[in-house]
């Protein structure tokens, strides 16, 4: 399959990119500096701005599927500004290209607890509330989207680059949820390594799971 991913230098991006082409995928990556990503078999580096739809179409042409861990930077200060522009003009792109199967990383903000998305609790982390709101929205938009064939996948609440999880590696193994957290067994946050929350997206991907619908992962 030839796939086109978008954020392959970040935390998630990386892993996803190990994933695809460990599964013998054919990956164009859209980076801003090529540089970051050494010369791999089966990669193809295109350098581009996402946040230009027809950059994200050239990109994209041509490919089966286009996946996207895009982050614009959690010490961003116009995080939710240039999350959502950026995820827009990835949509559209995406469109504009033809290609209609779209797996993007969304955030734990969205997911329900008591009938509440995490975002909007009083006990949310004040520093991390604008990217995440500017995901759950970015999720909602989707919803209504009915050109592409759509799949978020959102990570489970203890998941980030320091957890515990990260140093579990590719273990292939994962629960699945829709919208509400999962937790482990002692009521934690449930957390998974970066490593194999790309393999639940890439079996999303290979297995045609989660169409038009979100999903959510942990160990």
């Amino acid at each position: 399959m030839k796939v086109t991913l978008i954020g392959s230098t970040g935390f998630v991006g990386a892993a996803l990119l190990d994933e695809l082409l460990q599964r013998g995928h054919d990956v164009v990556a859209l980076v801003r500096d090529p540089a970051k990503l050494a010369p791999r078999p089966h990669l193809q580096v295109l350098q581009g701005d996402v946040m230009d739809a027809a950059v994200v179409q050239k990109a994209a042409t041509g490919s089966d599927a286009v996946l996207s861990a895009y982050n614009a930077g959690w010490t961003n200060p116009n995080i939710y500004e240039d999350f959502l522009q950026g995820s827009r003009a990835i949509e559209a792109g995406t469109r504009a290209a033809g290609v209609a199967r779209y797996l993007v990383v969304g955030g734990a903000g969205s997911l329900y607890v008591n009938g509440q998305q995490l975002v909007d609790s009083p006990e949310f982390p004040a520093a991390i509330k604008p990217g995440a709101s500017a995901a759950r929205d970015m999720y909602t938009a989707l919803q209504k989207e009915t050109a592409l064939d759509w799949t978020v996948l959102s990570p489970p609440v203890g998941f980030h680059g320091g957890s515990a999880a990260q140093s579990q590696g590719r273990t292939g193994q994962y629960r699945t949820g829709k919208d509400e957290p999962l937790w482990q067994a002692d009521g934690s946050p449930g957390d998974i390594s970066a490593a194999d929350l790309a393999v639940a997206l890439v079996d999303a991907l290979e297995q045609h799971l989660h169409s038009k619908a979100r999903f959510t992962v942990a160990y």
